[in-house]
């Protein structure tokens, strides 16, 4: 887990067959997983000779340049007397989440099973001398959790021909990645494909190196073992069987196919003891929520000490998350994303069959008004508090062409995190296929929703799986949107642009230019206004004031995004996560 160079593509390809679809049909269900990141990166925890090291725990050995034989020596201080498997697994299910997935063999290349193909691994190598994923895997069959593993295939700092240690193993010439794959790889992923029983994925990492043919291979080599197991999309060039999304990474808005986001509740994976930066269990219920609404798993991660026990910080959230599934998990497991697939500000929805949940995450007071629901509403509910009845009134606009939504609800939410209201429709929900104003008058734009003029892809500009644009280098590129405003009037407009997951920061300077209801606005993309929200923190965004607009009449509108002056140099090109219209006062 971690940025570095760009990697190739590590998407899953949409599921095409009924074969596909029935072989994620149990993953699709589950929304909410839980990670475990544990080694010998745990035992350093974030320290190297009583230096702190900056950066995520995992990625010690890599970020200090620590010698492979000095690094192994982390092995004879583990023993992790206190790691409990039913625990691990009792707090996933009691969490919510609905399958698990252990870091077998991370970068640092040791075993956290008793590996016959390699004495670098916890049996063998450490005072510990018990097999972790033997309990873990007798802990999920007794509770009937679905149980994955991590398997970095790619890089490998312990092995001469794996990919990353350029300070033990210099000369890249003499490197044999196909005898890396024969000699470890694949006779470890036999043992755990043969050993542990049904694995339910294989979750595969940093894609630095390997080939197309390499990934096909390792693809067919896990199908060899066990057919069922799902391989996800870091194994490579495209060739998974869902897409993975960045470290921490939340789309714009809804994604097509089948993607996972994996996720930290501090800032790091394996245990790093400076590390206090611990989201709070709100932040990671509002992360569940956006990421569902989203059509994206979420894959929460937790990081054992050295001696194994749970970080104290990583129960209590768990738990307060658990105590949250309980009662609103039907808006969770099982759903469908955002039938109006853009952004809300309040928070996200969720579909099940006819019925809609809109999970708030900011509560909106006594009176909640929703455009664009054309359905008939015959019931709606407080999860949390299911006997305070939801007065509901419908209308319909004709001047303004707008289906409005009006719920009578309690003042303050019934849930401290996240409120979730059910809407029992008539049938499955059907929205206006615009985005159009809500009734605060903003719209978010994002580029999913709009058509794309000028070159495409090799030459031209695609969207990346976090909606963002990506290799927007040609300035005959542009967005279009085909927009419904509802209420004539000034209008401030800001472009959104965001950081590309294999770039190093947010880069501004191109030039560009929106045209809407005749007029048109140019500036040089500028940081602004930073843009604060838990989708912005990993992957900064931020807002460049355009000017403001007036929209004279009712009525579909077309808003168009021009590039002017793009910098070449820029990773990625034009990287723009959104257009904002909002009413502008002056």
């Amino acid at each position: 887990m971690a940025s570095g160079p760009r990697r190739r593509n590590e998407g899953g390809r949409v599921p095409q067959t009924e074969a596909d679809r029935e072989q994620l049909a149990w993953w699709d269900e589950a929304r909410f997983g839980m990670f475990i990141h544990w080694g010998l990166y745990s035992v350093s925890a974030g320290k190297w000779q009583g230096r702190d090291v900056p950066g995520i725990a995992s990625w010690l050995m890599h970020r200090d340049r620590v010698p492979a034989a000095e690094y192994a020596n982390l092995a004879h201080g583990f023993n992790p007397v206190d790691f409990d498997a039913a625990q691990c697994v009792r707090l996933a299910r009691d969490a919510g989440m609905q399958y698990l997935v252990f870091t077998a063999k991370h970068h640092e290349g040791f075993s956290m099973y008793d590996s016959p193909a390699s004495d670098y691994d916890i049996v063998d190598a450490t005072p510990f001398g018990r097999d972790p994923i033997a309990e873990l895997a007798a802990a999920c069959r007794a509770d009937g959790m679905p149980l994955g593993f991590y398997y970095s295939q790619d890089q490998d700092w312990h092995h001469p021909d794996g990919f990353g240690n350029d300070w033990d193993f210099p000369d890249a010439a003499v490197k044999d990645f196909d005898r890396y794959l024969g000699e470890k790889v694949k006779p470890q992923l036999r043992e755990l494909l043969t050993n542990y029983g049904p694995i339910c994925l294989i979750w595969f990492d940093t894609p630095y190196s390997i080939s197309k043919a390499q990934s096909e291979d390792l693809l067919a080599f896990v199908r060899e073992f066990q057919p069922d197991c799902l391989v996800s999309g870091r194994i490579g060039n495209g060739v998974g069987d869902y897409g993975s999304l960045g470290d921490n990474q939340i789309p714009m808005g809804v994604v097509e196919g089948a993607w996972e986001t994996p996720a930290t509740m501090n800032d790091t994976w394996g245990f790093k003891i400076e590390d206090h930066n611990w989201k709070s269990t709100t932040m990671l219920l509002h992360l569940l929520a956006e990421l569902t609404g989203k059509g994206v798993n979420y894959l929460l991660n937790i990081g054992p000490a050295p001696e194994g026990d749970i970080p104290e910080p990583s129960i209590l959230r768990l738990g307060e998350i658990g105590e949250w599934m309980r009662v609103n998990g039907e808006a969770i497991r099982g759903t469908s994303p955002n039938p109006f697939r853009h952004p809300f500000d309040w928070g996200a929805l969720t579909i099940k069959g006819d019925t809609l949940f809109l999970l708030f995450t900011s509560w909106p007071g006594e009176r909640f008004v929703l455009h664009g629901l054309c359905n008939e509403v015959k019931h709606a509910r407080l999860l949390a508090d299911p006997g305070t009845a939801v007065e509901i009134h419908q209308s319909r606009d004709q001047a303004r062409q707008l289906d409005i939504l009006e719920l009578a609800l309690p003042p303050g939410s019934p849930d401290p995190h996240v409120g979730v209201v059910a809407l029992e429709l008539d049938s499955e929900p059907d929205v206006d296929p615009l985005p159009l104003q809500q009734p605060d008058g903003r719209m978010t734009l994002i580029p999913s929703l709009a058509t794309i003029d000028g070159p495409r892809p090799p030459e031209g500009i695609r969207l990346a799986p976090s909606g963002l644009t990506e290799d927007w280098l040609d300035n005959s590129n542009s967005l279009t949107w085909r927009i419904r405003i509802a209420d004539p009037g000034r209008y401030a407009v800001q472009v959104v642009t965001g950081t590309l997951r294999h770039a190093s920061e947010w880069q501004g300077g191109h030039g560009v230019a929106v045209n809407i209801a005749g007029a048109t606005l140019e500036a040089d993309i500028a940081p602004d206004e930073k843009i604060d929200s838990p989708r912005a923190s990993y992957f900064p965004e931020f807002a460049t004031r355009m000017g403001s607009v007036t929209v004279e009449e009712a009525g579909i509108h077309e808003l168009v995004l021009e590039a002017r002056n793009v910098d070449p140099s820029a990773t990625g090109g034009l990287a723009v996560a959104a257009v904002i219209l909002s009413p502008d006062p002056h």
